[in-house]
């Protein structure tokens, strides 16, 4: 079974991947289509040479690859994809292949914490959310309602959220989930050595001790009103926990 996680970015998708591979029936891969998303946008991400260097960057072999014999020997190989790696010409006809998922992320907290880490304010199609309402509305045309987490849904409540997540997945939830071993994995992107710091010191969600609601510049803000609308698309289709 190969599950297809579509996320935003600066959210919990790599606490979500440590998740799913601490069951002791997951392999996972980490944002296959970096490599094709950097190559082909000439965006300088950090470590932009070693992510190419190491990656695929002709999206049709990555697909290939995705559709192959998994990493490893398992029974569910997880795949963390960002939703903004999807590119006007890349491939989608692979998607409905996959059993798909969609993490969320509030826009407002989500476009700041964003904004920082690129150094300058991110253009919409950079935070995800128009792939993934395109994913998730071609999916239900399909005849496939894929399941929308949101993260702050998940650190509030992660066991009753990852049970409804595997219930929609059609998989059985392993306490395992719920905890996993501080440190980098030989699974990790290269990008790692970068952007995973928090996440290496972790063993477990956690929930953020208070929310502020950030301030924007009024160019962020702009950014910010033209992702709402696709947020509460998608929000209003959350699951929420039994």
């Amino acid at each position: 079974m190969r599950v297809a996680m579509w996320s935003g970015p600066r959210n919990i998708s790599t606490a979500l991947l440590r998740s799913w591979e601490s069951r002791d029936d997951c392999c996972v891969s980490d944002e296959p289509l970096y490599a094709h998303y950097l190559h082909v946008t000439g965006l300088d991400h950090p470590l932009r040479a070693e992510v190419l260097d190491a990656g695929e960057t002709d999206a049709a072999r990555v697909v290939d690859a995705l559709l192959g014999p998994p990493p490893e020997p398992c029974a569910i190989w997880y795949q963390k994809h960002m939703a903004h790696h999807l590119l006007p010409d890349t491939p989608r006809d692979w998607v409905p292949r996959l059993r798909n998922a969609l993490l969320l992320r509030e826009p407002r907290a989500m476009i700041a914490s964003l904004a920082r880490a690129l150094g300058r304010p991110p253009r919409l199609e950079e935070t995800g959310l128009p792939q993934q309402v395109e994913l998730f509305e071609c999916l239900v045309r399909g005849g496939t309602r894929p399941p929308v987490l949101l993260s702050e849904d998940v650190l509030a409540a992660p066991e009753p959220m990852l049970r409804a997540l595997c219930a929609a997945l059609g998989v059985p939830f392993a306490t395992t989930m719920l905890r996993w071993r501080a440190g980098p994995r030989a699974s990790d992107g290269v990008w790692g050595a970068h952007w995973y710091a928090s996440v290496n010191a972790s063993t477990g969600f956690v929930a953020p001790t208070s929310r502020r609601d950030p301030r924007l510049s009024a160019e962020l803000e702009a950014v910010a009103d033209a992702a709402r609308p696709l947020f509460e698309r998608l929000a209003a289709e959350r699951l929420r926990a039994r």
